[in-house]
């Protein structure tokens, strides 16, 4: 996976780049506020890592997004990891 962040500062625009693999999806369950439920997408690299987490109506966007582009792809395969 790759990751590109453009970002702000008092120099300018900043561009970074990462890329990694993707170690684990967790899923941010509240049950007080369903509202503020997310979706946890951690990743590791060789000289970096982080979490990237967005909410459940990004998923959704993402989710209906890519299912409107699938033909596009061709052939692809579910990959699992072993912990």
């Amino acid at each position: 996976m790759k990751i590109k962040v453009k970002k702000q500062n008092l120099d300018g625009i900043v561009r970074l780049e990462s890329s990694g693999e993707l170690k684990e999806i967790i899923l941010n369950e509240d049950f007080l506020n369903p509202k503020d439920e997310s979706i946890a997408l951690c990743f590791k690299g060789k000289n970096s890592s982080g979490i990237i987490e967005i909410t459940l109506k990004e998923f959704e966007n993402l989710s209906r997004e890519i299912d409107k582009k699938k033909h596009l792809l061709g052939n692809f395969k579910v990959m699992k990891f072993d912990k």
